[in-house]
């Protein structure tokens, strides 16, 4: 995958008890980027060389993703807990000398993200959040238009193994019906070479059961400590971008729901996307994240 990322470096180190893969490069103040559901460090290649100018960039893949690694599920789902997942990454920067940095995060990655902000709020600098709203909000306002859109979210925490097995029995269409579906324009928006990455991650069994992990914990344990910190507050300045195409913007508010969750106003606008917006929009991304993140430190 190096030809996605000319002049970056792959790297992993042992944090938080898992082994963490990762691509760094550039140079300037650092900037974490997470990935979200189902894919891997890979989305960020189209924005990666250009933000490298300004930033010193950190890709990980999220435990459980890419080349990372997948410990299997606990009863309680805790070590797929977004509390477990975001010390993680707040573990792994510490490792590369970043004690307080940005963020920007997608899908899964975005609510990672939500949870470090919480946790560690002296850590994270600035927040930028792509495409989510709450996860208790959006569990909280589930309809039925909601369950058709994200069935996956209903599916994929039913108990082990029915949707290992289900999608285990071809995981390659099962990838590619979920990256064609909530696109604007189906599997076109993907470079080629992102797309085989993204299939040969998801094609490993134990990946499948951690994504699987991933979402049994968002509708379980993640839900007791979002209502635990109910009145807890996102600190630091937080913008949302989310796609005009998507689900999201359909059925939800996001500028509201997470002034909610906020102690500053929060900012923010749609994108002319779907749920991919740094696949979809690389340039306009580029453009948000230079002039929100610009002398974050």
């Amino acid at each position: 995958m190096t030809e996605l990322f000319p002049g970056f470096t792959a790297d992993a180190r042992r944090v938080n008890g898992v082994r963490i893969h990762f691509r760094t490069g550039g140079s300037g103040p650092p900037l974490l980027l997470l990935h979200g559901f189902p894919q891997t460090h890979a989305l960020w290649h189209r924005v990666a060389p250009r933000l490298a100018r300004h930033f010193t960039l950190v890709m990980p893949d999220l435990r459980g993703y890419g080349d990372s690694e997948k410990p299997p599920g606990d009863a309680d789902h805790a070590n797929y807990s977004k509390r477990t997942m975001a010390r993680d990454q707040v573990e792994l920067m510490a490792s590369l000398g970043f004690a307080r940095f940005a963020v920007c995060g997608h899908d899964r990655g975005g609510r990672v993200a939500h949870r470090m902000a919480l946790d560690h709020p002296q850590a994270v600098s600035r927040l930028m959040l792509l495409d989510i709203s709450p996860t208790l909000t959006m569990y909280e306002r589930t309809t039925m238009d909601l369950a058709r859109a994200y069935y996956h979210w209903f599916f994929l925490i039913q108990p082990v193994p029915l949707p290992e097995k289900l999608i285990g029995a071809d995981p390659v269409f099962y990838l590619r019906r979920s990256l064609g579906g909530w696109g604007v324009h189906g599997l076109e928006i993907f470079d080629p070479r992102a797309l085989a990455e993204y299939e040969r991650c998801f094609a490993d069994p134990a990946a499948i059961h951690a994504m699987c992990e991933d979402y049994r914990a968002a509708a379980s344990i993640d839900l007791k400590h979002d209502r635990a910190d109910a009145a807890a507050r996102i600190e630091c300045p937080l913008r949302v971008l989310w796609g005009e195409r998507g689900v999201v913007h359909r059925l939800f508010t996001p500028i509201a729901d997470w002034q909610a969750k906020a102690r500053l106003r929060v900012s923010g606008r749609t994108t002319p996307t779907g749920h991919y917006i740094a696949e979809e929009a690389p340039d306009l991304l580029v453009e948000e994240v230079l002039s929100f993140f610009a002398g974050a430190s």
